[in-house]
C-alpha cells in the first residue's frame, strides 16, 4: 500500500490494486504448501468459502464505517500475538485432526471479514489463532492460514475488479513478484519449520506495530 500510494494512486484505487496483486502471492504459497501435504482438505473445504463470504461482507461494511476505528484494537491484538509467539512452547509433531472444523471455520469467517474491511496483520493473526485453537505447529498453522488468506484476498480482488477499481497494468507486474515471493516464502517455511516461522512472525509484527502506530500519530 505505501508503494502504491507513493506511485500516485488514490487511496481507494491503491487498496483495490493491492488486493489484485496480493492474491497471486497467497495462491503461490498455497500451492506450495498443498504440495507438501500441509493443508488438510477437509477443514479447508469449510474455511475457504467462509473466509470468502466474510471478506465480501467486510468489504461491504467498509462502505459504512471508517476502518481507522479498528487500528487501536489491531495494535493490541498484534502485540498479544507477538507475546504468545515469543513464549509459546515448541509443538512437536503432527497436526490437529481434520475433524476440528468448528473453531477453524469461525476463525476463517471472522478473519475474512476483517481482511475485507481493514486487512493489516491478517496473516499473522490467522497463524497465531490457528496455532492456539488447534494446537498446531507454527509451520502447519502457516499453511492453513494461507488457504484462508487466499480466499479473503480473492473475494476482495473479484469485488474490486468488478467495479473497475484495480489498475491491472500496475497490479500484474507486482503479481509476478508475489508469485515468486509467495513460493519462496512457503518453501522456506516447509523446510525451516517452527523456528523460521516464529522469528519471521515476530519481525512482521514489529514492522506492523511500528507502521500502524506512526499512522495513528499522523492522523
Amino acid at each position: 500500500m505505501p508503494a502504491l500510494l507513493a506511485a500516485g494512486l488514490p487511496p481507494h484505487i491503491a487498496l483495490a490494486t493491492n488486493k489484485g496483486q496480493s492474491t497471486f502471492g497467497s495462491a503461490a504459497a498455497l500451492v506450495r504448501f498443498s504440495r507438501a501435504g500441509l493443508v488438510p482438505l477437509r477443514r479447508a473445504g469449510w474455511t475457504f468459502p467462509l473466509a470468502f463470504i466474510g471478506s465480501l461482507a467486510g468489504a461491504q461494511v467498509l462502505l459504512w464505517v471508517r476502518p481507522e476505528v479498528l487500528r487501536p484494537l489491531v495494535l493490541v491484538l498484534l502485540l498479544a500475538a507477538a507475546v504468545g509467539v515469543l513464549f509459546r512452547p515448541r509443538v512437536q509433531g503432527g497436526r490437529a485432526p481434520s475433524a476440528a472444523v468448528l473453531p477453524a471455520a469461525a476463525l476463517a469467517l471472522g478473519a475474512g471479514a476483517y481482511d475485507g474491511f481493514f486487512g493489516p496483520g491478517t496473516g499473522t493473526l490467522l497463524i497465531v489463532g490457528l496455532a492456539g485453537l488447534l494446537h498446531l505447529p507454527l509451520q502447519h498453522a502457516s499453511a492453513e492460514a494461507k488457504a484462508i488468506n487466499f480466499a479473503s484476498n480473492l473475494a476482495g480482488a473479484l469485488l474490486f475488479a468488478a467495479r473497475g477499481a484495480v489498475v491491472w497494468h500496475t497490479a500484474l507486474p507486482m503479481a509476478a513478484g508475489q508469485l515468486i515471493g509467495g513460493w519462496v516464502g512457503a518453501h522456506l517455511t516447509v523446510h525451516g519449520g517452527e523456528r523460521v516461522v516464529r522469528w519471521v512472525l515476530l519481525c512482521v509484527v514489529a514492522v506492523l506495530v511500528l507502521k500502524l502506530s506512526l499512522d495513528a500519530l499522523r492522523g
